[in-house]
C-alpha cells in the first residue's frame, strides 16, 4: 500500500472549491476522469456510509470518517459492491479494507490549494498517477467558472424507500413538511405524479402577511428512484432515493435563481429537506 498525494492551487474561495468537489453534478463532472458517469450516493455526514457507483453498479462502499466543510473531507474504503450490492469481504478486498482518501482545502487570501490524498495498492499506482490530476484540473475549471451551478443537497432518513416515497408524494403528508421554518406552512398541495402531470402547492407566512405557489411540471418519474421535474421558471430539480442500510439517501439537486445568492438558497432548501427527514421518522 502506498500513499499518493496530488495538489493543485485554484483561484477560488474554499467554499466554492468545496461545492465544486461535492455537489452532485460537479462531482461527476469531474469523477469523469476516473469513470465516465461514476456518482456517490451518501448524505456526507460523518460515519454514515457512502456508495461510490459506476453505472453498471459496480464500485466500492465506505464510510465518512471526517467532514469538516471547507476544509477537509476524509474516508475509510471498506468494501466492493457489484451489481449496487455490498459484497463479503474477500482476501483481496481485506488487502485494502480501511485506506483513507483524503480530500484538505486551504484557502489563502482568496486563492485555495487543493490537497487530494490517497492509499492505493500497487496495481493502481499507475492508474491514480493519470487520472488524480485530471480530475483535480476539472475541479479546478468547475471552481474558477463564475456562472451558476446546480445546488445539491442531501440528507438520510431513518424510513423505508416505499415510505419515503410515500410521504414525498403524497399532498396530505407535504402541507406537514413543505416549509423552511416555523413561520411560514403549505395550506394546500396536489400533485399529478406522472411524466407531464403538474404539483402545486401554496406556501405562505403564518401571520397571513404573503404566501406564493410553488408550481412545476414532471419529466420523469421512476417510482421509488427518481423525479425530475422543471420549475415555472425554467429552473430544474432532480431529486433521488436510493436505500443503504435500511436507510433512504435523499439526494436533491436545483438550478439556483439569480435574486437570493446561492448560500442562502441553499440554506433554505436543506431546512425543508430537514423537516421532511423530521415528519418522516416521527409519523
Amino acid at each position: 500500500m502506498r500513499k499518493l498525494e496530488f495538489k493543485i492551487n485554484i483561484n477560488a474561495s474554499a467554499d466554492k472549491v468545496w461545492y465544486s468537489l461535492w455537489d452532485d453534478e460537479n462531482y461527476k463532472n469531474w469523477t469523469s476522469a476516473f469513470c465516465e458517469g461514476s456518482f456517490v450516493i451518501t448524505d456526507f455526514k460523518e460515519g454514515s456510509k457512502a456508495h461510490f457507483l459506476s453505472p453498471n453498479g459496480e464500485g466500492m462502499f465506505s464510510k465518512v470518517s471526517i467532514n469538516k466543510p471547507f476544509q477537509l473531507m476524509s474516508f475509510n474504503h471498506i468494501g466492493m459492491i457489484k451489481n449496487f450490492e455490498e459484497q463479503p469481504l474477500d482476501d483481496e478486498t481485506k488487502s485494502w479494507s480501511g485506506c483513507e482518501e483524503k480530500y484538505q482545502l486551504e484557502e489563502t487570501n482568496g486563492q485555495t490549494t487543493l490537497t487530494a490524498r490517497v492509499d492505493v495498492i500497487d496495481k493502481y499506482i499507475e492508474y491514480f498517477n493519470d487520472s488524480f490530476p485530471k480530475g483535480l484540473q476539472k475541479v479546478k475549471e468547475i471552481a474558477e467558472d463564475t456562472s451558476l451551478k446546480p445546488i445539491s443537497i442531501y440528507t438520510s432518513v431513518n424510513a423505508s424507500l416505499e415510505k419515503v416515497w410515500e410521504f414525498w408524494t403524497t399532498p396530505n403528508h407535504i402541507i406537514n413538511w413543505n416549509q423552511a421554518s416555523d413561520d411560514w406552512h403549505t395550506t394546500k398541495a396536489s400533485n399529478d405524479l406522472r411524466v407531464g402531470g403538474t404539483f402545486s402547492s401554496t406556501m405562505a407566512a403564518k401571520d397571513g402577511s404573503m404566501s406564493f405557489d410553488f408550481e412545476g411540471k414532471y419529466s420523469l418519474v421512476e417510482p421509488h428512484k427518481k423525479i425530475k421535474y422543471s420549475m415555472i421558471d425554467g429552473r430544474i430539480v432532480t431529486v433521488t432515493f436510493y436505500n443503504i442500510d435500511n436507510q433512504t439517501v435523499i439526494t436533491e439537486t436545483f438550478d439556483p435563481e439569480t435574486q437570493n445568492s446561492p448560500e442562502l438558497q441553499r440554506n433554505g432548501w436543506q431546512a425543508i429537506l430537514n423537516n421532511f427527514k423530521k415528519y418522516t421518522e416521527n409519523n
